[in-house]
């Protein structure tokens, strides 16, 4: 038991030592392969501590082996661009003035759904509060708002067809049918199938993006002067 603390104490203390060698970018915000690394060195971490059969130093040697490619591979990715993207990726544009970049979001195995949820921790709660948003490389989410954009999200938008398809919990909770959409799509002369997303909030915007073209914003009234 004595064994297994001290060993435990002595993994901790090179983990440390190990961690804030590598930086604080490497306990904010990480990039893939950093990622992989710190998990890697978790992993490591753990076999010599539940296994004392297995000579500590092996662990301490593999933990700092694996610190020694983090440096390298930081080097690499501080220096050679072509590298570094290879390495890190890219940020992703997925939302520009011309509205959702749907070979974007598909590159990202993204959806419009995550989109908007992205939208929504961020504080923007319509589609056309932003002229650009994108994903960085390490994952973050951040959006260019337009001017006055408050005014525009003055009702929660629901999104009723994603992707070609009708939404039927939203439907409900706004109280209307398919119908109803369906007769603002003949309007603009608009297949459902060809349209990627098609919002609708309480004051009558609605947001219509179709697959490949600018999106438009559209004011209706609904049935019965219904709003939410």
């Amino acid at each position: 038991m004595v064994l297994v603390i001290i060993r435990t104490a002595i993994i901790f203390i090179t983990l440390l030592i190990i961690m804030r060698l590598m930086g604080k970018r490497q306990i904010g915000e990480m990039q893939p392969f950093e990622l992989v690394i710190t998990l890697l060195i978790a992993e490591l971490a753990c076999i010599p501590m539940a296994d004392t059969s297995i000579p500590l130093l092996y662990g301490i040697i593999a933990v700092v082996t694996i610190y020694v490619l983090h440096e390298l591979m930081t080097v690499l990715d501080l220096k050679v661009k072509p590298i570094k993207s290879f390495i890190s990726g890219k940020p992703s544009l997925v939302i520009n003035k011309n509205g959702i970049d749907d070979y974007q979001l598909k590159r990202n195995n993204l959806d419009v759904s995550d989109l908007i949820e992205s939208l929504r921790t961020a504080g923007y709660f319509s589609l056309d509060s932003v002229d650009y948003a994108l994903y960085e490389s390490n994952g973050q989410f951040s959006a260019l708002p337009k001017e006055n954009y408050e005014s525009m999200q003055t009702s929660l938008p629901l999104v009723i067809i994603d992707n070609g398809k009708y939404d039927a919990k939203n439907l409900q909770l706004a109280g209307l049918d398919e119908q109803f959409f369906d007769a603002i799509l003949e309007g603009e002369g608009v297949r459902r199938r060809r349209v990627l997303v098609l919002t609708a909030d309480g004051t009558g915007k609605i947001y219509l993006q179709i697959k490949g073209e600018k999106y438009k914003v559209l004011t209706v009234s609904y049935p019965g002067g219904r709003t939410w």
